[in-house]
């Protein structure tokens, strides 16, 4: 049925729409991690009401988003880009970087004495005690510098994706996004053609799928069993605007982001 699909969409790759009509759209937060901004950061920025940055992830929003736009002096454009938490084990981040969002009003939560979670699962754990349960279903936190750099830092923020698999995480880089599909539902993925695709790809993850069953793709899987190994859906082409999946395990879910001329 119509209403047993999880709908997904990356409308945040898009300029934000209806802005005081609030009763249905997602509420995005924004998590920053220390790896390079992708040049559409100012509009996930724009999305975002709930703002956190990683650790080190200060320093790269102190630094790039004045990179990324022109139109203001960079002073000016520092102190409006300013985060509403910095938490982390504060090891990466430089001091004057600290001191400088710390004078604005930044909230600074060191949690250096945790050393068993990531910085990422720290600033997920804040942003979902932040949010009351009523409006937790709507909530998709997106996570730039998830991709990219240290292979570990990768699997460790895939890592993330399961241990809140029922949370809407976007992790993203400057070339693609990855979410994880639970396996609890079917998914209807509304690609965004004008901003990804159509390269696209599933990968099981956490155990093998033996059936996975999906419309949309150029090599769609019939009842089609996944495992490292063995088949991996990678490099797929979407062929529409909708993607249906239903597996027996959780997936990944990845899609190639269009790079603006």
């Amino acid at each position: 049925m119509e209403d047993s699909f999880m709908s997904h969409r990356s409308t945040f790759l898009l300029p934000p729409q209806n802005k005081d009509n609030t009763s249905s759209v997602t509420n995005y937060a924004l998590v920053i991690l220390n790896q390079r901004l992708p040049t559409y950061a100012p509009l996930l920025w724009d999305h975002a009401k709930l703002r956190v940055c990683a650790d080190g992830g200060a320093n790269r929003l102190f630094d790039e988003m004045t990179q990324l736009l022109h139109s203001e002096q960079p002073s000016l454009l520092q102190s409006r880009y300013k985060p509403d938490v910095i938490k982390g084990d504060m090891d990466s981040i430089r001091t004057e970087v600290l001191e400088y969002y710390k004078k604005l009003g930044t909230k600074i939560i060191d949690e250096s004495h945790d050393q068993d979670t990531t910085d990422l699962h720290k600033c997920i754990s804040y942003i979902l005690d932040q949010t009351p349960d009523i409006d937790k279903s709507k909530l998709c936190i997106l996570v730039t510098g998830a991709l990219g750099g240290r292979f570990d830092h990768e699997m460790g923020n895939i890592n993330v994706l399961c241990r809140f698999s029922n949370t809407r995480i976007v992790l993203l880089s400057e070339d693609c996004l990855i979410h994880l599909l639970p396996q609890s539902h079917c998914h209807k993925i509304f690609v965004q053609s004008s901003i990804e695709g159509p390269h696209c790809g599933l990968i099981p993850i956490g155990m093998p799928s033996a059936k996975s069953t999906t419309t949309g793709l150029r090599w769609d899987l019939n009842n089609t069993e996944m495992r490292f190994g063995g088949l991996v859906s990678t490099s797929n082409i979407v062929k529409g605007d909708i993607v249906t999946v239903q597996s027996d395990s959780d997936l990944l879910w990845t899609i190639s982001i269009k790079r603006k001329p």
